[in-house]
Formats: structure tokens, sequence, C-alpha cells
């Protein structure tokens, strides 16, 4: 287990983007610490913690590797903030606990690594070393949408009444008595090209 062992956990995040960078080491320091304020051991092979992550990329990846949480076992979940800081949430107790560095964590970082005067190379060096508490505000939270709810139930399916594609964990929505997807609810991430059906078919066919 990696419980106490940062250096195991780094060593496999970077492996999955061939570098090491500070964003990476905040995510493992901070699912280490999400992990210990809700008495939890650490990394998961269960369901018992749920974590969202407020942003993408090599932060998420730290997360992960410290928590063993996925998007895969659905216990890894993106809120999209744009802000390197994530929930955990104990789905047995419901207790949740917000992490995120502290706002002067940079110029902090100074002081734990001697003489590195380049910033990023001195935050590289000193998010591995320093105390939580000097590196991490933790703030317990409650999440705005009951965790049954999130989780959902397995096995339920319903069909959307306007595009016909299947919608799975309850995330269907009622509009004018009609069982939707968020997407011909109006509020989809995308909409459909200017004759994208024909421009399918066209493809197809060359």
């Amino acid at each position: 287990m990696f419980s106490h062992n940062l250096s195991a956990i780094l060593a496999a995040s970077s492996a999955r983007h061939s570098h090491l960078c500070p964003r990476q080491v905040l995510g493992a320091r901070m699912g280490l610490a999400g992990g210990r304020a809700l008495d939890l051991d650490l990394p998961r092979t269960d369901k018992r913690l749920l974590v969202f992550v407020e942003s993408d990329g090599c932060f998420a990846d730290g997360v992960e590797v410290a928590t063993g949480c996925t998007m895969g076992h659905r216990t890894l979940r993106l809120e999209d903030y744009g802000k390197i800081a994530a929930v955990f949430v104990d789905v047995k107790s419901e207790r949740a606990v917000r992490v995120a560095p502290r706002l002067d964590v940079r110029d902090r970082a100074y002081a734990y690594a001697p003489g590195e005067r380049r910033h990023y190379f001195a935050q590289l060096q000193a998010y591995q070393v320093m105390p939580d508490a000097e590196l991490l505000v933790i703030q317990p939270v409650s999440l705005t949408t009951p965790v049954a709810q999130i989780v959902s139930r397995p096995i339920v399916r319903v069909d959307c009444e306007r595009c016909g594609e299947e919608i799975i964990n309850e995330r269907e929505v009622w509009v004018g008595g009609q069982t939707l997807c968020r997407a011909c609810a109006g509020s989809g991430y995308y909409s459909p090209a200017v004759d994208s059906n024909l421009v399918f078919a066209q493809s197809m066919e060359s």
C-alpha cells in the first residue's frame, strides 16, 4: 500500500507523464490529506471514498494514484472549476472535506527549498516535504446533492424521448412532460453541426 510512501505515489503518477511536476505532488499530498481527514486507509479498492477534483490534468493524476479512486470505478468525478482543489467524501457516513493549497503556498515553498530560486523547482521540492498545515487548507463541507443521488442505482436505464439515446445513472431530466437527456433539454456541452447527418453519411460512403 502507498499509505505513507509518497515517493511510490509520485513515481506511479510521473510514469503517466514521463516527468514529475508540482501539480502532481499537490494532487498526491491532497489525496493523502483527504484520506487522513476522513480516517480512511488509502489507496481504496472499494467504493467507500468518492472524490471530486476541480480541475483535470497532472493534478488529477496525483489524486487518483494516492486515493485509488478512478472514473472507471465511478469513485472519481470532475467538477471543472479550474481550481487545484478536491472534495473527499466518505460515502458511508457522508462526511466530506475540501482540500486546497494555501493561497500563499508558492511563497512559502522557498523556505523548504534552500538555495533554489527557480519557482518551478522550488515548488517541486517543497511540496514534497512541507507539513500539511503549511501546504494545505482542509475544510469540512456538505454536498449540495445527496451521495445516493450522485452514485445512483445500478441497471437503471431510460431512453431520451427526443434523440432516442439511452441514459444511465438517473441523469435524465423532465421537460414539458418528456423524459430527455441533458443535451436535448438544452444544457448540453455541444450542439449538432449544420448538416451533420449529411456529413456523417458522406464520410461513411468515402
